[in-house]
């Protein structure tokens, strides 16, 4: 079964409803007591990066062009909580993708707290990086063939997959074999509501432009499941990880890379050293904990790094 909401009309005074429930959850302002939740990762959880002072990259025109500016231009998304997400009051980006940002900066000689992160949408990444406006980008970015022709990679730094979100009480859904006669949430068009569509027809589907909505949904009711990436769905949990959860294993394969320009080899070998070594030293598996691990959910094990032959 299938059913897709505009937003117009009723649908649009429901999601204006549920946005001001889910706010209210988020803030614990409905009548919780305690402190007010942390809205971003804690300063004092995060690693601190080692900046590799000597560090040289002439065969890289991307690290050479940055080198002569003073600083790097990286593509992110600020949407995505506890992945990239940018605070609208102070500009500030957090998240696990940052964190990765920051310490592939430290390991090239930079400063990360001087890296100017610039919000790059899904469908502009590969235009943003053959046209030199970042130098490499960050942001929940599947590896893949076709991507691979316009575009470098470097990584993968998580090897995400499909997941399902639903509330905390929620014991009959652990998995996408438990969501016959189940009402389920995903983006319009999406990878992960295709897949639904497809091999689970029994699902109720709907569809919203957004996660956020669909997230709003579940915590009002009006859904029973969300799916997208389950890194995605991690951060959404870590919000509210008393009201949410993520459940079953994740059923697909979305390895997450460090989008460079497509010819430039020597940058992104020299990002797929720097991820060795964070992988190495623990800085990857802190980073993580202070982000999407608020969520509940232990570190998993890094994927083995692709170092696919030169373009």
């Amino acid at each position: 079964m299938l059913r897709t909401n505009s937003g117009r009309g009723g649908g649009r005074s429901a999601a204006l409803l549920a946005l001001g429930l889910l706010v209210c959850v988020l803030a614990a302002a409905c009548g919780k007591d305690g402190s007010p939740p942390v809205k971003g990762p804690r300063a004092e959880a995060l690693p601190v990066y080692q900046v590799d002072e000597g560090f040289q990259l002439p065969d890289s025109p991307t690290w050479s062009k940055a080198k002569r500016r003073g600083y790097l231009v990286v593509g992110a998304k600020e949407d995505q909580p506890y992945l990239g997400e940018k605070d609208p009051a102070s500009g500030v980006y957090s998240g696990f993708d940052i964190e990765i940002a920051r310490m592939m900066a430290a390991s090239l000689g930079f400063e990360p707290r001087t890296i100017r992160f610039r919000t790059i949408a899904s469908a502009n990444r590969e235009t943003a990086l053959q046209n030199g406006q970042i130098d490499y980008y960050v942001g929940t970015y599947t590896i893949n063939d076709l991507r691979k022709k316009l575009v470098g990679f470097a990584g993968p730094y998580y090897m995400a997959g499909q997941g399902l979100l639903v509330r905390t009480d929620e014991n009959d859904i652990d998995g996408p074999q438990d969501l016959d006669g189940k009402t389920v949430c995903s983006a319009a068009g999406s990878t992960p509501y295709q897949r639904i569509a497809e091999d689970y027809p029994k699902a109720v589907l709907v569809a919203y432009d957004t996660y956020s909505i669909c997230v709003d949904n579940l915590l009002t009711f009006q859904v029973d499941a969300v799916t997208t990436d389950d890194a995605i769905l991690l951060g959404f949990a870590a919000k509210a990880p008393d009201e949410m959860k993520v459940v079953g294993k994740p059923f697909s394969e979305e390895p997450y890379g460090i989008g460079v320009p497509r010819t430039d080899n020597a940058l992104r070998a020299a990002l797929n050293d720097a991820l060795e070594a964070g992988e190495k030293n623990g800085d990857w598996k802190k980073a993580f904990e202070a982000t999407l691990g608020r969520s509940g959910v232990p570190a998993p094990t890094p994927p083995p790094i692709d170092r696919y032959p030169a373009n």
